[in-house]
């Protein structure tokens, strides 16, 4: 049996994480995950692969979700009360569009002074209703796709080991922005295998390997990209037969409830 060593959840989509010893999962997963997206002037995201600086940008939300601060190093915070109600915008994220409220032109920019490029902050509206792909259907918020990705520490070891052995430096686990991260596995990357999975009092189901991107190459303390890894190792011995490497597995929420480390 599986425990559960790491929660994390990511306020705004591609800026850091935030590390709890306890969350409530609701359907579109970790409560406050990427319920906020940065989008450039015409609506469509941001994200590291094109903005690995957001990396640093580490937000604080309260409990609640009605206020919002965001911090880098070396500038004051900015501080917002959330906006719920304000005209919805349309957003673009993968090409695909959706609806965000927009929270207004302070925040907008600090973003821009911040990431050197204009953008917006936007919240996921009460009214959205987005179904997530994949074996189990589900939601999510502003997630890449379904609404919980899960590793586990084997899984990593295996690959470090494998990076070090091409005389690379081992990488962190934070390089992946884990929602969920296991360890007790007897083998690496078990989760693949996972269809169902009983945590806390909450039930994951399956939806897909996690295919993954540069955003795995951007160091998470910094903000910088630090070479080909772990990409490079990973296509090696982690071909996803859908394209890409594989490194993680995405889960659809089938019962809501809490989870604790």
């Amino acid at each position: 049996m599986a425990r559960v060593v790491e929660l994390n959840y990511f306020p705004v989509k591609g800026c850091a994480g935030t590390s709890v010893t306890e969350a409530v999962v609701a359907p579109a997963g970790l409560a406050h995950d990427r319920t906020f997206l940065v989008t450039d002037q015409d609506g469509v995201f941001r994200s590291q692969r094109g903005t690995p600086r957001m990396a640093v940008l580490r937000p604080e939300v309260d409990t609640a979700g009605t206020r919002l601060t965001l911090r880098v190093p070396d500038t004051d915070p900015v501080h917002l009360a959330v906006d719920v109600t304000a005209p919805r915008r349309d957003v673009t994220m993968f090409g695909r569009p959706y609806r965000g409220i927009d929270q207004g032109d302070a925040v907008a920019g600090w973003l821009s002074d911040v990431l050197g490029a204009p953008s917006r902050l936007v919240r996921v509206p009460p009214e959205h209703d987005r179904v997530t792909d994949g074996e189990t259907p589900g939601t999510s918020g502003y997630a890449d796709s379904s609404a919980v990705l899960v590793t586990t520490l084997l899984s990593l070891s295996a690959l470090n080991e494998r990076i070090v052995a091409r005389g690379g430096q081992p990488v962190p686990m934070d390089r992946f922005r884990a929602n969920i991260v296991l360890d007790g596995w007897d083998e690496p990357h078990a989760e693949d295998f996972a269809r169902r999975i009983a945590v806390g009092n909450c039930e994951l189901g399956f939806t897909k390997i996690a295919v993954r991107c540069a955003v795995t190459t951007v160091d998470q303390r910094t903000g910088e990209k630090s070479g080909p890894e772990p990409l490079r190792t990973l296509a090696g011995y982690r071909r996803a037969d859908t394209g890409g490497v594989a490194f993680g597995v995405k889960f659809a929420v089938l019962r809501p409830g809490k989870v604790s480390v």
